[in-house]
């Protein structure tokens, strides 16, 4: 009886191994339910349970999965209204400090910095266009945003 052992893939890097097929149809997998077994990942991608498991941890050790966590329903929490937010901040901004000023608010539900005018693009989750009024009030009263721009989202298409 033969068996397979896959080759070590190492830690992450730039410049490191590419993903293999088999390592995309594990994170595929979990992606779709990350509290399956390692056994049920096991079945569906043909590997024991104890590969299924070596290799998902190979994989956490490399950065390609970073954790596992639970998808909560925004509007089920309260968080009717979302909008995204164009960012133009003030010169010698730094990220760091956009950083910092981001971080005191509960309603930024992610942020990035982009290319193009703006500095930055923020996406806020409210209770209601109201919330959503004063908070974006709020953020451009931080000293190092000149200005914003919004776009309310109206529906979700994926």
């Amino acid at each position: 009886m033969s068996t397979h052992r896959p080759p070590d893939l190492g830690p992450v890097r730039p410049d490191g191994p590419a993903l293999d097929d088999t390592d995309r149809l594990l994170l595929e997998h979990l992606s779709r339910d990350g509290r399956a077994s390692y056994a049920e990942i096991g079945l569906l991608t043909n590997l024991s349970a104890t590969a299924v498991r070596r290799r998902i941890d190979r994989l956490r050790a490399r950065g390609a999965v970073r954790g596992f966590t639970v998808v909560l329903d925004p509007a089920l929490l309260g968080w009717r209204t979302e909008a995204f937010v164009e960012v133009y901040c003030r010169p010698r901004t730094s990220p760091e400090e956009l950083l910092a000023s981001l971080r005191q608010f509960p309603e930024v539900a992610a942020a990035w910095t982009v290319t193009g005018d703006p500095d930055a693009l923020v996406h806020l989750r409210a209770a209601d266009t109201r919330h959503l009024e004063a908070v974006i009030e709020r953020i451009r009263k931080e000293p190092g945003v000149q200005r914003s721009r919004s776009s309310v989202v109206l529906s979700q298409l994926i």
